[in-house]
């Protein structure tokens, strides 16, 4: 493939609303604080048994964390979990109008 067969697109920033999935923003805040409790995991050198020790958060629920499996988890309890990891945690939100034509996010 020839770089002239490429096009460079800008994404919006939230991967799961370029990809217009429900919920973006929610999954999106999941991501980011999963991403921070894995890399306090891997800095401080603990396996998902050692973080259980630690913290008394089951070791399955951070092996789902590391792997991802997010659904599961509510902000508030991913938060928890990073008091639990001894991390002070600071919230912003912001709200945005939504397109013309885009639908409502659904659910589940």
């Amino acid at each position: 493939m020839k770089n002239d067969d490429m096009e460079l697109i800008r994404g919006s920033g939230n991967i799961y609303r370029d990809f217009k999935r429900p919920n973006a923003g929610l999954e999106q805040a999941r991501a980011i604080i999963a991403a921070k409790i894995i890399n306090i995991l891997d800095d401080r050198k603990l396996s998902t048994r050692d973080a259980e020790k630690q913290t008394g958060v089951s070791h399955s629920e951070f092996s789902h964390i590391r792997n991802a499996q997010l659904r599961r988890f509510t902000l508030d309890r991913m938060i928890i979990i990073l008091g639990k990891l001894d991390e002070d945690v600071e919230v912003n939100v912001t709200f945005q109008h939504r397109q013309h034509g885009e639908s409502a996010p659904q659910l589940l």
